[in-house]
């Protein structure tokens, strides 16, 4: 089989090759999609199933923390207070195994998934700087 033919390296390849702001996309894409899995799997109480989604989408959401520019002011401390609000939601859905609360992280998440898809669609379209 053709390594090259495989998902894996389709995925490995957008990756490598994606702008800063496709990259931040493609982050909000995994935790949107583990943290749905993790919204249905609690509503379904396979209790297991549903942390270990969690954990998966708070560790992008730690990755999008971690690597925000704080140097950039406004946008990033708002970026910054809103992704730490998203981990203690999460958190408390844990504790109180509330899908809803999980269901409003999503929403928020997709949100902001939006906004920087537009933004990457912007920066794509711009043209290139001498």
């Amino acid at each position: 089989m053709n390594p090259y033919a495989s998902p894996q390296a389709y995925r490995d390849s957008a990756v490598l090759t994606a702008s800063p702001e496709q990259l931040v996309v493609m982050l909000y894409d995994g935790a949107v999609r583990f943290l749905r899995q993790a919204e249905v799997a609690m509503s379904e109480g396979a209790w297991l199933h549903s942390f270990e989604k969690l954990s998966r989408g708070e560790a992008i959401i730690d990755e999008l923390l971690a690597t925000l520019n704080m140097e950039t002011g406004e946008i990033a401390d708002r970026l910054q207070a809103i992704y730490v609000f998203c981990k203690k939601t999460l958190i408390e859905s844990r504790i109180q195994r509330s899908s809803e609360k999980i269901g409003q992280v999503v929403a928020l998440l997709a949100n902001l998934r939006e906004a920087w898809a537009r933004l990457a669609e912007q920066a794509a379209s711009a043209p290139a700087s001498a």
